[in-house]
């Protein structure tokens, strides 16, 4: 019988290594996977890379991992906002490397690995720094740059609702992020508002079909769904 769920958040993230490379889902706090992270820096891998959209907001969630120093590196598009002064204080400290992503580049690279495409070209960042070491080419009398997919060993994502086989559903523009994730991670975890019976999700609705998530834990963390 395949049965994806976890007891607990602990042992769902029970084997992230240090240096791994891990996406996180979320559009900000929307679909950030938050109960996840925390059990990540209970666990205490370190020398992560991490990629998300951006680069954490106060003191909770992505950015009490960057605070507990545990990331070394994140791949990002939007690492800069008002409430970013976590991430902000280590890349001043010269404590966190910086790869600045195009939000739409950052999703196509995602996507890219999960598709097994081996790169692309997009016009976005050509001509400006981000550019810079990359094979750039003329298609069709416009300039375009090489980007490369982003692979991860493990995606930590957020959903409204998983079944036994790793099925899921989101909440609105929760999902964000969390498809493609799911799609280029070795190894996807999915915390889940509910876990529900087999069959109960109409398999039309699916987002993520349970082939690419490895494990589903509930969240026991309470409040607002997002």
């Amino acid at each position: 019988m395949i049965d994806k769920t976890f007891d607990s958040l602990e042992s769902a993230v029970g084997d992230i290594h240090d240096g791994a490379t891990v996406m996180i889902g979320g559009f900000g706090n929307a679909g950030m996977p938050s109960a996840l992270i925390d059990a990540l820096i209970a666990q205490g891998a370190r020398d992560l890379t991490i990629v998300n959209n951006n680069a954490g907001n106060g003191d909770t969630g992505l950015a009490a991992l960057l605070k507990a120093k545990r990331v070394k590196k994140i791949i990002c598009s939007f690492p800069r906002q008002s409430d970013s002064y976590v991430f902000d204080a280590l890349y001043r400290a010269g404590e966190i490397e910086l790869e600045l992503t195009p939000q739409g580049n950052l999703a196509e690279r995602i996507r890219a690995a999960g598709a097994g495409i081996g790169g692309f070209f997009t016009p976005t960042g050509f001509g400006t720094l981000l550019a810079e070491g990359k094979e750039t080419r003329v298609i069709n009398g416009r300039n375009y740059v090489l980007e490369s997919p982003i692979h991860a060993d493990f995606a930590l994502i957020k959903a409204l609702k998983g079944d036994r086989w790793g099925n899921l559903v989101y909440r609105k523009t929760a999902r964000n992020f969390g498809p493609i994730m799911a799609m280029a991670a070795k190894v996807t975890i999915a915390q889940v508002q509910d876990v529900v019976a087999l069959g109960e999700l109409d398999p039309e609705v699916i987002v993520t079909p349970g082939i690419f998530v490895q494990r589903v834990v509930k969240s026991d963390l309470k409040g607002n769904v997002q």
